[in-house]
């Protein structure tokens, strides 16, 4: 029995150190002595300010003319955007006037703003970078790229295997019956919405990380819920895909398991 109230004091005494030190983590992140700050000065809140809108004046600048560039080219992209279905017999019609114009105003839009989030990305990091410690930079630079990649991916991902089979789907589905003409505005919000959500959802290994560093979750906490997050990633593609079938939710249910599985080793090889 001596033993026994040992071991149990013991498991106690180890869980009441594992809360401390994540606590102290978040602490330390939180509140960095000043020793860690390299570029460490006195700012008022009207610089902060200053600074803040001049980088958002640069980022609104490169996305407006990123997007007026696209314009430019907006109906190379449309045919672009069509290719995962021209070849399957579907014409695209505008149904009122105007409708083909606004279409090409949407996808200008998105295309311009994908262009220019590097830029966006940038001015964030030039803003938050001269109140992140050392350490936090040479951990910034690997998560800023690994989260670019990534967003990138989700959406090759999207427009190679996940558009053209949740569209064949469909294709497929009313042959024989009704003929496919699609509206062309209803097509493209389908088609951009699903890559984008794609390109959201792959950033779940980034999260992971930013977790992990924290403090907040281990790699074994993570590996160990397995089985819930295998139904919260087909929960998350119900939510994400703008579609109901099935098709298109298992295949997008299948890499963010694959994306959340290799960001939990990480975070236990990182531990370790």
């Amino acid at each position: 029995m001596l033993i026994s109230s040992t071991n149990t004091s013991n498991e106690g005494t180890s869980e009441n150190v594992n809360h401390e030190d994540s606590g102290s983590s978040l602490y330390s992140f939180l509140y960095p002595s000043r020793e860690l700050l390299p570029d460490d000065k006195e700012m008022s809140i009207f610089d902060h300010l200053e600074e803040l809108r001049q980088r958002i004046f640069v980022s609104v600048l490169v996305v407006g003319a990123a997007m007026l560039g696209c314009f430019a080219f907006s109906k190379e992209l449309v045919l672009f955007l069509e290719a995962p279905v021209s070849a399957q017999g579907v014409r695209f019609l505008q149904l009122s006037p105007g409708e083909f114009f606004f279409t090409t105003l949407k996808v200008s839009g998105y295309s311009g703003l994908l262009l220019g989030s590097p830029i966006i990305l940038y001015e964030i990091i030039a803003f938050v970078l001269p109140g992140l410690t050392r350490d936090e930079r040479r951990f910034l630079g690997p998560i800023v790229l690994g989260s670019s990649v990534l967003f990138y991916a989700g959406i090759g991902f999207s427009y190679s295997i996940l558009t053209p089979a949740a569209l064949s789907f469909f294709v497929n589905y009313a042959e024989g019956a009704v003929e496919s003409l699609w509206s062309i505005d209803q097509y493209f919000e389908f088609v951009l919405v699903l890559m984008f959500s794609t390109g959201l959802a792959f950033q779940v290994p980034v999260i992971q990380l930013l977790l992990g560093q924290l403090g907040l979750v281990s790699g074994d906490q993570m590996l160990s819920i397995w089985r819930y997050v295998v139904v919260g990633a087909v929960v998350a593609a119900a939510i994400l895909t703008p579609s109901t079938d099935p098709l298109t939710q298992i295949l997008l249910a299948g890499p963010l398991l694959g994306l959340y599985l290799g960001g939990a080793w990480m975070v236990k090889l990182i531990g370790r």
